[in-house]
């Protein structure tokens, strides 16, 4: 089972799996289409799903693999050989026989036949070896057995498949047309039950989806926001267009945790029991074609995210024991074949713009720590930064990958209790790399205090730090210049908070306090003002949109059971809505892609802005205007149907007037008070107090 880094997600899908009802294994892949969906999908679409389930007689060479380009040698380098090759082919199952054939000499032919207990063992081990290159003079050329029969097959004549109707494609970008540019957001309750997207619209949020069903565990925004992935026990389901349309399927039984690829070009999926349907673990989708590209098989457990991706979807990467593994697309390989042995590496992180990893690399005995990093894929190191007496750090890149921080924690001395190392006298540094400059220059920012949080803003070259006791929470900002050291901007004393959230187009920051108090508090970096303290009782998510005009801010069932639902801001902490909702899971914002706008267009547009406020003000007005009129409207709509409602009662409750009479013996007992030679009166008193006074 992964161990997932988001606690909500990871509780979220453990709840589910343990109450949901496993679905029949006879029955096709089906993905709760929402009820009333109707799918266009023929029969000749699905006889591959069908076909996929029917059982078959195996052959018993469905693990065999056939493996060409070895070396010819004889018997007495034949151990050695067998030594290389099962070092080589191990790693993806359990070997069972190694068949190595020879001619009349005793010298090996150059190929061999190696079978495994499974045969997706078989397949990794095709997928993964095919075209490695052994040394300058041998590279292995591997097939599955089973393929010589099926190429055998092929019919000597060619023939041309049948046209097919060509389908109209679904605008994946529709929402991206909204004139006003509103948001979308996609809210989750109840194992997914249901689950909405509502716009944000002024006054109030329009619903556009509400389906009951849509998922079984939870869904997912791309990060560019094209696809909403819905999550079911035998795979994934990709959805998007104008209506929401299933664009893609991706077949992956038990499914537990999924991960997009920046560009969106590649979905990840993990199933901690795949095997037990002859599937990977991990498999990576291309999500254009739906198809496999390549399969993991991880052993023990897993951490999740497992890969990491470089921004332009060219390179991800994995952290294995002293190793850093990282392969290409679209081949799906290892980066010149192998991994980068990078002896006690512990963490890395892609930069967010540039083809350049960050990792660091723990103390071992008078070795002292490093912090490199690496271009790839050269593998060159671009600078590397040596540090002492350091227990942990944590790697931090600002959005534009012009800075990289690295939270250092580091000790004055450490002993041995039990086994365990324990450290005295912890106190902080923050690494600071310039990337931008010549030589990347590393400055340093030391903190003795405790560190609660740590965030960049999006859009500057500001940070925050959140550091102190717990009697005397503070929150300082510093600033960066070309050239110049961090310089201290702003210290706030005395907060309430352990979590900081920058708006997205940045200046704006809302520090917030995650445990049971709830309190925020909403700041503008330009001049540290304070724009509104508030809370929000238990809140356990705090979110952005993706233009940083609004904010969200939720109680999930995960850390309450009252008071759930999620409340609208601004981003000045003015309360726009609140929304209380039973059994509420999740809150995401629909993420947009980059700007196509450069930044001196942008930079344009903002000190032009004047000109067109007048503009923006009119329509506000007229869309408020229009907003309240549909109010009144809608309102008086409503009370006219109370009315109707009221109106037909009563015109019952007349009609059976003479039934009531012959039932009660002619009293009525409509009107009791008029009728007072049928009333008994009857005083009754109560005992309230006594007061007792002592007299003289």
């Amino acid at each position: 089972m992964a161990r997932k880094k988001d606690a909500d997600k990871s509780a979220q899908s453990d709840h589910n799996k343990n109450n949901k009802s496993e679905p029949n294994d006879d029955e096709e892949p089906n993905f709760d289409d929402p009820e009333g969906f109707v799918d266009k999908i023929t029969d000749e679409e699905l006889v591959g799903d069908i076909l996929s389930k029917k059982p078959e007689e195996s052959g018993g060479v469905e693990s065999i693999i056939v493996v060409d380009g070895v070396p010819q040698v004889g018997p007495e380098r034949l151990e050695k050989l067998q030594s290389v090759i099962s070092k080589i082919f191990n790693k993806f199952g359990d070997i069972i026989n190694e068949y190595y054939p020879k001619n009349e000499n005793g010298q090996t032919k150059g190929y061999i036949f190696i079978e495994y207990s499974r045969p997706q063992s078989a397949i990794d081990a095709v997928n993964a070896t095919n075209n490695y290159k052994l040394d300058k003079n041998h590279t292995f050329l591997v097939n599955l057995f089973t393929d010589f029969k099926k190429y055998e097959e092929i019919p000597d004549e060619w023939l041309p498949p049948d046209p097919q109707p060509y389908k109209e494609q679904r605008d994946l970008h529709h929402y991206l047309l909204e004139p006003d540019a509103y948001d979308q957001f996609c809210v989750i309750c109840d194992s997914g039950n249901p689950v909405q997207i509502w716009q944000n619209t002024i006054p109030q949020p329009t619903k556009l989806e509400d389906r009951a069903r849509w998922t079984e565990k939870y869904v997912q925004w791309s990060p560019l926001g094209t696809y909403l992935a819905t999550i079911h026990y035998k795979g994934v389901a990709l959805w998007g267009g104008p209506k929401f349309e299933q664009i893609m399927r991706f077949t992956h039984v038990d499914v537990q945790f999924i991960e997009f690829s920046p560009c969106e070009n590649y979905l990840i999926t993990f199933s901690p029991n795949a095997h037990v349907h002859e599937q990977g673990r991990l498999i990576i989708w291309d999500i254009r074609r739906g198809e496999v590209m390549r399969t993991f098989d991880p052993d023990g457990p897993a951490v999740w995210p497992t890969f990491k991706w470089s921004k332009d979807d060219k390179y991800f990467a994995k952290l294995g024991t002293d190793v850093l593994s990282i392969y290409e697309t679209p081949s799906f390989g290892l980066l010149e074949k192998k991994s980068v042995k990078i002896p006690g590496i512990r963490d890395f992180a892609w930069s967010p713009t540039d083809n350049i990893l960050a990792y660091w690399v723990s103390e071992n005995k008078d070795v002292p720590a490093r912090v490199v990093l690496m271009e790839v894929p050269s593998r060159n190191e671009v600078r590397a930064n040596n540090l002492f007496n350091v227990c942990d750090c944590k790697i931090h890149w600002q959005k534009s990958g012009d800075y990289l921080c690295v939270k250092v924690d580091r000790y004055t001395r450490c002993k041995k209790e039990k086994g365990e190392t324990k450290y005295i006298n912890m106190y902080y540094n923050f690494e600071i790399f310039h990337l931008r400059e010549k030589n990347i220059p590393v400055d340093s920012v030391e903190i003795k205090e405790p560190i609660h949080a740590f965030a960049w803003e999006p859009v500057g070259s500001t940070f925050a730090i959140i550091h102190g006791e717990t009697s005397n929470i503070q929150v300082s900002f510093y600033g960066l210049k070309t050239g110049h050291k961090p310089v201290p901007l702003k210290r706030l004393e005395k907060r309430m908070c352990n979590t900081l959230f920058w708006s997205p187009a940045g200046q704006f920051i809302v520090l917030a306090d995650l445990r049971n108090n709830g309190v925020l508090e909403f700041v503008d970096t330009s001049d540290f003002t304070v724009m509104n303290q508030t809370e929000h009782y238990r809140v356990s998510d705090v979110e952005w949109d993706p233009t940083g005009r609004y904010v969200v801010t939720a109680t999930s069932k995960w850390k309450s059971k009252d008071d759930l639902g999620y409340w609208i801001w601004t981003f000045q902490g003015r309360i726009l809505s609140r929304n209380n909702m039973q059994k509420f899971w999740q809150l995401q914002w629909r993420p947009r892609p980059p700007s196509l706008l450069t930044a001196e267009q942008q930079k344009e547009i903002k000190k032009n802005l004047k000109k067109y406020s007048a503009q923006f003000e009119s329509k506000d007005r007229m869309r408020l205007t229009r907003a309240s009129k549909e109010l009144i409207e809608k309102r008086a709509a409503a009370m006219k149907k109370f009315e109707d409602f009221r109106q037909s009662v009563l015109n019952i409750w007349a009609q059976q007037k003479e039934r009531r009479l012959q039932l009660r013996n002619n009293i009525d007992t409509d009107t009791l008070e008029s009728d007072t030679q049928n009333v008994e009166e009857e005083v009754v008193e109560f005992f309230i107090k006594e007061d007792v006074t002592v007299l003289d």
